[in-house]
């Protein structure tokens, strides 16, 4: 499945999220965090694709992606 969305990166967008527990019979409660499907398909994110978090600080977590998959050029519609 390939997502394509334009994301203006000239006026940053932050997008809010709330933290989704999910509590299993007979087992911990897991924490869920979704990605906005514009933020995910800005920067080609897969579903499957493997990340890691690294916390900076208690405020602050870093996305990282064991993988980047090459950028696709895609050529401009229309005339100019």
């Amino acid at each position: 499945m390939w997502l394509v969305y334009r994301l203006d990166m000239e006026s940053p967008t932050k997008y809010s999220l709330k933290v989704q527990a999910i509590r299993p019979k007979g087992q911990k409660p897991k924490l869920y965090v979704y990605f906005p499907i514009p933020l995910a398909a800005a920067i080609g994110l897969q579903p499957g694709e493997e990340v890691e978090w690294e916390l900076l600080d208690r405020g602050e977590l870093h996305l990282v992606r064991k993988s980047v998959p090459p950028v696709k050029a895609r050529g401009r519609s229309g005339t100019n």
